[in-house]
Formats: structure tokens, sequence, C-alpha cells
């Protein structure tokens, strides 16, 4: 069976996005054969020119730039050369491929994705309760909406705190003048309500996951990250089995009824067995092919269940596996770079 899948994200840069992993662990299934196609937003984008990797580019506009633009050039690219499947892996793409997933579905693009509720869970100001329902903690927090309830909440948790928009950004401020700072950047850019949150220490530890939407899991794989970048991207990780965090995601499928990838972000105190939830991306992260390099392929079950396939039940993993990233060299011909700036495709 070939299907033509289109990935986005394929930003492979210092700051990378999650579409070649994606895109690397789709061509890697074998009871179904993908074809690429790759969304871009920059003509620059590095996958744009790994040709065994993506078959054919596209430059897409930006969602936040009008929803009829994005899902119509979508439309195009189905109609003009072929799109079965779409795996938007971006946050910025997904309230609107949520909104429009019933058009696209009709116009024969399948995707897999959370309902806009579900996608709403991903808010920082609902983590307390989705901590409480699996299991796990949360850093102590106040989402306040003003200056007087930032200071009360400084004065509450104590300093050091993180200052966090309720979906984008997260500073540690050591001073009060540093959060209100932080405050004032967060609410200019992103809006209201802002979260202060305790600081915890321990290890950073991260579950890549996938939802059937019915209960179940499509596969599921912890890391610890080992080594990250100065924008907090990791370079090397290590495969891990901690059970406490491996339950919560399991719990975290099965009571809300996730459907899609999603990744869950941790710190985990191993001396004191605690486990604080600090994040949740409804979406693959830039990592996930590390899950596919230890035998769980989550991308692959996911075009397995949309298309009526048999999933496979991947129950286990090895611990101990490492993961390292790095960069490479690509040297091509001109003629791509000036197809997609003059004809938007390549």
């Amino acid at each position: 069976m070939e299907i033509k899948i289109a990935v986005s994200g394929i930003n492979a840069v210092d700051n990378p996005g999650p579409g070649i992993g994606v895109a690397k662990s789709l061509l890697e299934a074998e009871d179904f054969s993908a074809e690429i196609v790759g969304l871009a937003y920059d003509a620059m984008e590095p996958g744009i020119y790994m040709d065994w990797i993506v078959k054919k580019s596209f430059i897409m506009p930006y969602p936040s730039g009008g929803h009829d633009a994005f899902i119509n050039r979508l439309l195009y690219i189905k109609e003009n050369y072929g799109m079965d499947f779409f795996m938007p892996v971006l946050d910025a793409e997904l309230p609107v491929v949520i909104k429009y997933s019933h058009e696209l579905e009709k116009n024969g693009i399948k995707t897999f994705l959370p309902t806009y509720e579900q996608f709403k869970l991903r808010s920082k100001d609902r983590l307390e309760e989705i901590a409480n329902n699996i299991g796990i903690e949360i850093p102590k927090s106040e989402v306040v909406t003003s200056y007087e309830e930032l200071i009360k909440a400084i004065e509450k948790i104590g300093l050091p705190v993180m200052v966090k928009g309720a979906f984008y950004k997260a500073y540690r401020a050591f001073t009060t003048q540093e959060a209100v700072s932080y405050y004032n950047k967060i609410v200019a850019q992103w809006g209201y309500p802002i979260i202060v949150q305790q600081v915890v220490s321990g290890e950073e530890m991260n579950v890549v996951a996938a939802g059937d939407g019915e209960g179940s899991s499509l596969g599921m794989v912890g890391i610890k990250k080992v080594w990250i970048t100065e924008l907090g991207k990791i370079w090397t990780g290590i495969t891990i089995k901690n059970e406490k965090m491996l339950s919560a995601s399991q719990k975290f499928i099965e009571k809300y009824s996730w459907k899609g990838a999603f990744e869950l972000e941790c710190i985990v105190d191993t001396k004191e067995s605690r486990v604080y939830l600090i994040e949740i991306n409804p979406r693959f992260p830039a990592w996930s092919y590390f899950s596919t390099g230890v035998g769980v392929n989550i991308a692959a079950n996911i075009i397995r269940k949309s298309f009526g396939m048999p999933v496979k039940n991947y129950t286990d993993y090895p611990a101990g596996k490492l993961y390292v990233r790095f960069t490479d060299d690509l040297v091509t011909d001109m003629e791509r770079f000036q197809k997609i700036i003059t004809r938007g495709e390549s």
C-alpha cells in the first residue's frame, strides 16, 4: 500500500522541528510504502533538499496569516500532486487543522489529531488538574493576571521561580525584577494568563507516545536527557523505564481518550521518587525518531490506525539505548532553491 504523507516541521536546523524524524520513521515502516511530501515555511529549510527523505516539497503560508489560505494550499497540493494524509507537527498548525479536519477528510486528506477540547489540555493552567488525575505531582504554581498577583505569587512560592505563558515561553527568574520583566515580555507577545511556578530539582525525563482516541496506546518510550543545547533541545539521551512516569502517560491516554501523538515533559527526583509534570506537548517532539530507533515506530502506528491496518502492539522497549544527534553537510544544485523561491514547490 502506497500512501502520500505530508509532513511539516522539516526545518532540521539548530532548533529542529519534528518533521524529519517523523518522516524517517514513516519510511521505515515495513507494511506500507510512504512517500513524504514536505511542507515548509521558508526556502532554506534543510528538509526541502534532503531528497532521500522528502520526495516533493511545498512552501506553506503561515497558519496565523489566515485559515483559508492555509487550508486552500493543502487542497491545492492534494489536487495537483496528491496527499492522502497530513501529519502536522508544529504547535501553530494544530488549532487550524483540528478545526478543518472534517473538510480535509471530505477532500480525501486524512488526519489523526486530538479534538479541540483535548488540545486545550496542553494549557499550562490545566496541568495541576491533569497531574492529579494521572497520579504524579506538579511544582507549586499560581495563575496570575496582574502585577499584584505576580508579587503575591512570588512571595508565596519563593525565588527562584519559573514565569510561563499559558501555551508558550518559559523563563527562570532569580529576582522579583527579573520576574516582572519576563511577565511583561510574555504578556506583550502571548497575553494572559501567566503561570508562576516553583523551580524543582531533578533529572529531565520525557515520554513520547500516542493514543488511539479510544483509551489505548499506539506506542510509548521514556527517555532521560543527557545533553541539551543552549536552546534547550536534546542532543544526547538515554532510554529509561521510570514506571511512575510511564504509568502516568498511560493514564493520560486512558483518562482523556487522547488521540494522536504527544510528549510528556517531566522533572524526576529519583531520590524522593517524585515525578513532576512540567509540560504536555500535543504533537511529536523533535527527538521522536529515538523511539523508532529502539523498535517503537509510533508514527507508523498512527498511519496504520488511520487506514484501518492492523496496528503493532508495542509492549516494551530496551532501556539504556543511546540517542545522539549530529550535524551534517549537504551540497546540491541551485535549481531546487530557485524552484522553491519562484514556484513555491520543488
